[in-house]
Parts: C-alpha cells; structure tokens; sequence
C-alpha cells in the first residue's frame, strides 16, 4: 500500500470519526434542537443578552419549515461544491492536454523539463541524433554535431532547431 493511500485511509476515518462520536457521545442532547445551526444559536444569545433588540433586516424568504430550510442549504452546498469541482476538473483538463500536446509534437512539458521519453525521464539529442538520459554523457561532440549551431529548447519549441543565426535570433522575445 502506498504512503498516499495510508494518508487518503486516515482521512476518511478522521472525517467518520468526526461525523460519528458526537451522536455515539450524545453531544448536544440537553439542548431543544441538537444540531441547530449557528445562525439560531446566535438568535437565542441575543434574545437572552438583549431582549428588547430589534434585527436590522428581515430576510427575503422565509422557510416554511426547518426541514425546507436545511433542503435549501444543502442545495445551495451542492451547487457550490459543483462549481469548485467544475473548474478543478477544468485546470487539471487543460494542464494534461497541454503535456499530451507537448509530448506529441517533442516540445518541453508544462513541468517546463524537457522532452519526455518513453520511461518519462528527460532526453539530450546526441550526435548520432539518439536521446539519452539527461543524466548521461553524450556520445560525442557534446550532443551538437560539428559545424551546427546550438539552439536552446526554446529554439526547438519555436522550430527553430536548424536556425543557425545564433544568439540574435533568440532573442527575439
């Protein structure tokens, strides 16, 4: 098992665990309503602090019930919580189209690493044109072959591997 799922494990019990012991415990059963909101604990500890206070605003619907009202509060969670989701999912959509993208057409990765090969580990170009693991030492000639320029990977992502103009055409910006 891995240390990922031993983590993902805790939590999910932590989270059970936290859902569980105050019903187990009986947390809450001297008070009328035990799992009221803290929009209603906040109403009694004024009425008691301040009897006479009159609230500010009214609010613009009023449930018939308690049990309309917690409806409406967990569908107002559960939109919310589509959102978030919608747009998560949406980054993590677009960065893992951008390396496929990247991995297809041979340029650096969204990681900003180099190309990837097929174990996933970041290939040199050497002079027989075979990658190597960047790690390794090129077979010869330091990866360029004689008599061409050296071109960044940024070069190579603008294709411009074979430009010979050297510096100044790198630095176009």
């Amino acid at each position: 098992m891995s240390r990922h799922m031993k983590i993902n494990g805790l939590l999910v019990l932590l989270v059970a665990a936290l859902a569980v012991l105050p019903l187990v415990f009986g947390l809450g059963d001297h008070k009328e309503e035990p799992f009221a909101g803290a929009d209603a604990e906040a109403e009694t500890a004024i009425t008691e602090i301040a009897p006479d206070y009159e609230p500010w605003f009214s609010p613009l619907y009023e449930p018939p019930s308690g049990e309309v009202e917690s409806a409406l509060f967990a569908l107002q969670a559960a939109i919310g919580t589509g959102v978030l989701a919608y747009y998560f999912g949406l980054r993590r959509g677009r960065r893992q189209g951008e390396v496929r993208v990247a991995a297809a057409t041979g340029r650096p990765g969204a990681d900003g690493g180099g190309p990837a090969g097929a174990d996933g580990a970041a290939t040199t170009a050497t002079a027989s044109g075979a990658g190597s693991p960047s790690g390794a030492a090129p077979a010869s000639g330091g990866g360029v072959p004689s008599g061409a320029a050296a071109g960044t990977g940024a070069d190579a992502a603008d294709g411009d591997a074979a430009d010979s103009g050297g510096a100044a055409s790198r630095s176009r910006g």
